[in-house]
């Protein structure tokens, strides 16, 4: 989050240069602007997530069923046909890994928030999780009990991702037999 923050700079960030080559110009820089921030601090946490996909498919296709892509070569398959019917069906439990690691990665986005924009501006990056810190921990009030509360609630919204994919998964492998 950090290293983000320095490349948003408004005035020396390598960002603001990027788009200042093009002609653009965001006012008060990305971090400080109420309609582009949410937008830099998805893009800082998507960063080291797309490492941890890009690791989990890797592994999903040294799974891939090499008969079947034989299967699949012999039958005409070729490129994207193959791809989309053959390989991507059996990348199917990675992809579960890697979506329910990024929805719980994102719901506990709070490190980015606090580091980047510290809910601003104007509470434009507030998310559940930051305003739980705020209401419990922070100059506001030490109010534990709201901040249990709404940590409850994030468990089962969390809980709730996590339990329709299984979910949805075990119908797959169960239609599958």
């Amino acid at each position: 989050g950090l290293v983000f923050s320095w490349f948003y700079l408004p005035t020396d960030g390598a960002f603001d240069q990027i788009i200042g080559f093009f002609g653009l110009k965001i006012s008060g820089g990305v971090l400080g602007n109420p309609n582009t921030a949410t937008y830099g601090i998805i893009a800082a946490g998507l960063w080291p997530q797309t490492a941890y996909c890009m690791i989990l498919y890797l592994t999903g296709l040294n799974a891939v069923d090499p008969e079947q892509v034989e299967a699949a070569r012999l039958d005409g398959a070729k490129g994207w046909k193959m791809l989309w019917y053959v390989i991507v069906p059996q990348l199917k439990p990675a992809t579960f890994i890697a979506f329910v690691v990024t929805i719980v990665g994102a719901l506990r986005s709070f490190d980015f928030i606090a580091v980047m924009t510290n809910g601003g501006p104007f509470g434009s990056t507030r998310v559940l999780s930051f305003y739980m810190f705020e209401e419990s921990l922070s100059e506001f009030g030490f109010r534990m009990g709201y901040g249990a509360a709404i940590a409850v609630v994030l468990f089962f919204i969390m809980l709730g991702f996590i339990v329709y994919f299984l979910w949805s998964m075990y119908q797959d492998e169960k239609g599958a037999r």
